[in-house]
């Protein structure tokens, strides 16, 4: 991965975002696919649709 991957990712942890919102947002990011339907948590889609579209829109919704 390159830095910007690890400065953001790094970036959210400090924020307290959720572990959820964490690993969709690193899907989402690198264009994985998605969990399996009965898996997908609302923190988790925010955060793919955030990594998809290299931002941290939702975050405030999501913190531990």
């Amino acid at each position: 991965m390159n830095q910007e991957y690890f400065d953001k990712v790094t970036e959210l942890e400090k924020m307290n975002a959720s572990d959820q919102y964490i690993l969709g947002w690193q899907e989402g990011y690198q264009d994985a696919p998605e969990v399996e339907e009965q898996r997908v948590t609302d923190a988790y889609q925010a955060g793919y649709e955030d990594g998809k579209n290299n931002n941290f829109d939702n975050v405030e919704k999501f913190k531990d």
